[in-house]
């Protein structure tokens, strides 16, 4: 096998065991706090939303280790782009999402300005330590106003959660069998963190592209399958709050934790380059802020909107490769989304979102 075969079989392998040792995490702890009389609710804003997000901490850690930052931080933001713009597009398209107005109020302007944080903090080429410890510390702050906040949930998302959860019966016994699950999943994401990013790291030097690209690409779409079958199989059921809300508290966790956490062990910090600066992270931030007025269109995400973000995913996914090969025709598919797509697609929203807003105001006034 030569050396791009062997490279590729190390992503294929990492991929695979990143996505059992996710699974083993999430089903022990989410069990071993069921048992521990946990609030369904509760294990979903966290243990579930943190635990699918496993693979992206793993391997942007291992990455920062090893020295290749830019792949720890194409990681997450490339994670954040596919979780809204494929994974919540394939989710609305296969069924028409609802979304609840917490997310709205809270989560989704949270989702924004944490992506805001993160050119700010890199503003000076790197996240340290200290912007590390920032970023973990509000996660602890999201972390306990989730909690806090599942005391007010309706019992409609209450049974939903609980029927994602069920309690599990808390005999010595069992509680123990969830402790090994938990101890064989933090083994699996080790190696299979290792296999991803050396494959990676030998992909991209192979073929002559940019760890970064690799990050933001094949990496960080890896690691997002536990997020997308989460989400699908959560559309599938019909529960929508737990389909929705899992993209976003990934996308939430991603930046406070994964690369709050990358960041702090990183002997340099994480570097940010002036490509991701002038690209991918905006990309990021406006992906983020373009869910407030499509999730405002009737509190719903329609096959429609789901299928804007899926070709927009594409079109980024193309642009990204015909870059990375010195493609002419790059500039050919930035020129179009700039110049019409992306403003067609901003006046439909605006005017989706003001008829929303009219019928509101006539119903509110007709009471």
């Amino acid at each position: 096998m030569n050396e791009l075969g062997w490279a590729a079989a190390q992503i294929i392998l990492g991929l695979g065991v990143l996505v059992a040792g996710a699974e083993m995490l999430v089903r022990g702890a989410s069990r071993l706090a069921a048992a521990m009389r946990i609030s369904p609710l509760v294990i979903g804003l966290t243990v579930v939303a943190f635990g699918t997000s496993a693979p992206e901490l793993a391997v942007s850690v291992q990455s920062s280790l090893a020295g290749s930052a830019d792949i720890a931080l194409g990681n997450v933001v490339g994670s954040n782009i596919f979780n809204v713009l494929f994974i919540l597009g394939l989710s609305s398209l296969i069924v028409p999402l609802a979304v609840s107005s917490q997310l709205i109020r809270w989560d989704v302007p949270v989702m924004i300005g944490v992506s805001i944080a993160v050119p700010v903090l890199a503003w000076d080429g790197s996240t340290g330590r200290v912007d590390g410890v920032l970023l973990v510390t509000g996660l602890l702050l999201y972390t306990f106003w989730c909690i806090r906040q599942s005391r007010r949930e309706n019992a409609e998302v209450q049974v939903e959660f609980a029927q994602a959860a069920p309690a599990v019966d808390g005999g010595a016994a069992k509680l123990v069998l969830q402790v090994v699950w938990i101890v064989l999943g933090l083994v699996l994401l080790g190696f299979g963190s290792r296999q991803l990013v050396g494959g990676a790291v030998t992909f991209a030097d192979y073929l002559g592209v940019s760890e970064l690209v690799m990050g933001l690409t094949i990496v960080a779409a890896g690691t997002s399958l536990p997020e997308l079958l989460t989400s699908i199989v959560a559309a599938c059921r019909g529960e929508r709050d737990i389909a929705v809300g899992n993209v976003v508290g990934s996308n939430i966790f991603n930046v406070l934790g994964v690369l709050g956490v990358a960041s702090v062990v990183a002997p340099q910090g994480v570097s940010v380059s002036d490509a991701a600066m002038r690209l991918d992270i905006p990309v990021m931030i406006a992906v983020a802020v373009a869910c407030l007025p499509i999730f405002l269109t009737g509190h719903r995400i329609s096959r429609w909107e789901g299928g804007l973000f899926f070709f927009y995913y594409l079109a980024y996914t193309l642009y990204m490769v015909l870059e990375a090969t010195d493609s002419e025709f790059a500039r050919t598919v930035s020129g179009v989304l700039l110049l019409f797509v992306i403003p067609l697609t901003v006046v439909t929203l605006s005017v989706s979102v003001l008829r929303n807003f009219r019928r509101s105001t006539i119903a509110s006034e007709a009471v």
